[in-house]
């Protein structure tokens, strides 16, 4: 059976058709219409999406942890991004924008703690001009809003002890906690009459023989009953993927980042977010400034394989896991083309002082003893078989015949790039068209 894959691009619309009666069930226990795998911010956002269009819905979630957010929703930096990186006509690039907006409104009505602390993207030297002249002018093309071109003098007036040439000030950048977001998502879901389950790790999906189409069995052998089921998996979304026979990638390969942690007699030398100017060459942005809402500051972070897929230290380890992540073609492409910038990311982990230099280019007044070992987070960041990361959202199905119901029931969300935190409302809008365009029985009935 040929897999169909959907990499969702704005403008274009995937619609398929669905053979199925419209059916609602009556809320029996265990039993849904629709089942969301996965508790991050994503997988509630959708499923939260899905009760908000159609009430009638019967809606499950089922989680491997035992609360929301427990990997990368509750392990990142915090900050509500204002799309200025991404590609100009991308979706990343357009949800994230919509997703700012829909942030801030969020948090504002249901009383978030956040903060519109804005960003500096700093040029330190001459010849990271052109570049960040570059990036303003994609900005301006993505409709980050109020963003302004600024002299090395104006930059003190925003960040008192950060030098540098230029800048690129971005008002409207913000921090939050990302994980009190997606509690939030989760209650929304709750209220709405939906139901989440967790300590339950997938296993499998079978065809059901009685009530529901789909069977999905969890490590201890506990089943719940559906008729179509999206995944939001994050870290383990390609496992979750080729469960149903989806093709190998994208692979998702976990990278960590660690983060430094600034001392509070020297928290006050950071008002904002202070970024570098991205090299294009480079896979990652490089050391940055975050605040955080409890007030302390974040540095960094670096990223490094993680040798594990959940792995937060160098010692967590799956032998098995880093063997098949190094066999894959796509990964030995991108290591072979950024060994050097692998090799120093990883002297960096071994010995954090090394990034001293880096954060001093933009603050000279932040020393050795001023720094210690921060937080860690794992990324799920997609890569494809040629070695090129995923850039935009993927959506996956293993068939478009109707009567394979495990393979034509399933959608797999496979890419959610970062800013998926600041993007997940827009996000879990458009894997609700999705799956009302596949499945049209799911939509709501006409008044």
């Amino acid at each position: 059976m040929k897999p169909v894959q959907m990499t969702v691009k704005m403008g274009i619309v995937n619609l398929f058709t669905g053979s199925c009666p419209r059916f609602y069930s009556k809320g029996q226990k265990n039993s849904y219409d629709v089942l969301v795998v996965g508790g991050g911010i994503v997988g509630f956002a959708t499923a939260r999406a899905l009760l908000s269009r159609n009430k009638h819905l019967h809606v499950g979630l089922v989680e491997k942890e035992n609360r929301p957010s427990v990997h990368q929703s509750g392990h990142n930096s915090g900050v509500i991004h204002a799309g200025i990186y991404y590609k100009p006509g991308s979706m990343r690039a357009k949800m994230c924008i919509e997703g700012l907006y829909k942030t801030y409104e969020y948090c504002a009505k249901n009383n978030i703690p956040h903060k519109k602390c804005g960003k500096l993207i700093v040029a330190t030297e001459e010849s990271q001009i052109k570049s960040l002249n570059d990036l303003y002018e994609r900005g301006l093309e993505n409709g980050t809003p109020d963003i302004k071109l600024i002299n090395g003098n104006d930059i003190k007036t925003i960040e008192p002890y950060c030098k540098g040439v230029r800048a690129i000030h971005s008002p409207h950048t913000g921090i939050v906690d990302w994980g009190v977001v997606t509690q939030h998502y989760a209650t929304d879901f709750a209220n709405l009459g939906g139901q989440i389950i967790y300590n339950f790790k997938v296993k499998s999906f079978e065809e059901c023989k009685h009530n529901r189409a789909l069977k999905i069995i969890s490590k201890k052998n506990n089943e719940v009953l559906a008729d179509y089921v999206i995944t939001c998996g994050g870290l383990q979304s390609d496992k979750l993927s080729l469960m149903t026979g989806c093709k190998a990638d994208p692979y998702i390969l976990p990278i960590r980042g660690e983060y430094l942690l600034l001392g509070k007699e020297k928290a006050h030398l950071v008002k904002g977010n202070i970024y570098p100017v991205p090299d294009p060459s480079l896979p990652f942005l490089g050391v940055h400034f975050t605040p955080r809402m409890d007030g302390s500051v974040f540095l960094g972070p670096n990223a490094v394989l993680a040798l594990k897929q959940e792995g937060y230290s160098w010692n967590d380890i799956s032998i098995s896991n880093t063997i098949r992540l190094l066999k894959l073609d796509g990964v030995q492409k991108l290591m072979a083309k950024h060994m050097k910038f692998g090799i120093n990311e990883t002297i960096k982990s071994l010995f954090p002082a090394k990034q001293l230099k880096e954060i001093q280019n933009y603050i000279p007044d932040i020393k050795k003893n001023d720094i210690k070992k921060g937080p860690t987070g794992v990324r799920a960041q997609p890569l494809w078989a040629d070695g090129t990361m995923a850039e935009d959202l993927v959506l996956d199905i293993a068939s478009n015949d109707p009567s394979d119901l495990v393979m034509h029931r399933i959608m797999h969300c496979r890419s959610a790039p970062s800013p998926s935190a600041t993007s997940s409302l827009p996000i879990g809008e458009v894997i609700v068209d999705k799956m009302f365009a596949k499945y049209p029985n799911l939509n709501p009935l006409p008044n």
